[in-house]
């Protein structure tokens, strides 16, 4: 009964991170999607105006978006990865270690 119990905590577990990372990136293509539609309409109505093009691709407008829903991603993906993510563990820091060790061994 309590293997029963941990296989159906286990499967719940492993669909809500499933779930999760689903989730992320499904914001991920909408976030990319909506500001490429965006940029090209705000770059579209910049490009039919007189400025000079340098005035029109140094426009926040064009990137705002971009950066303020960029930081939402961002903190979207650590949620979901967390700080792990860039592979800096404990295994990793012994690894390195004993990497070192090893090098220092070699070249005496």
């Amino acid at each position: 009964m309590k293997n029963l119990h941990t296989k159906q905590h286990s499967y719940s577990k492993a669909k809500k991170r499933v779930q999760e990372i689903k989730g992320f990136y499904i914001h991920l293509l909408t976030y990319i999607f909506i500001n490429l539609i965006l940029s090209g309409i705000i770059l579209f109505g910049l490009l039919h105006t007189n400025r000079p093009f340098s005035k029109i691709i140094s426009n926040f407008g064009i990137y705002s978006t971009w950066v303020f829903w960029g930081v939402g991603i961002f903190f979207h993906w650590m949620r979901v990865f967390g700080i792990n993510s860039f592979g800096i563990t404990k295994k990793w820091e012994e690894r390195k270690i004993q990497e070192f060790m090893q090098q220092e061994k070699e070249s005496i």
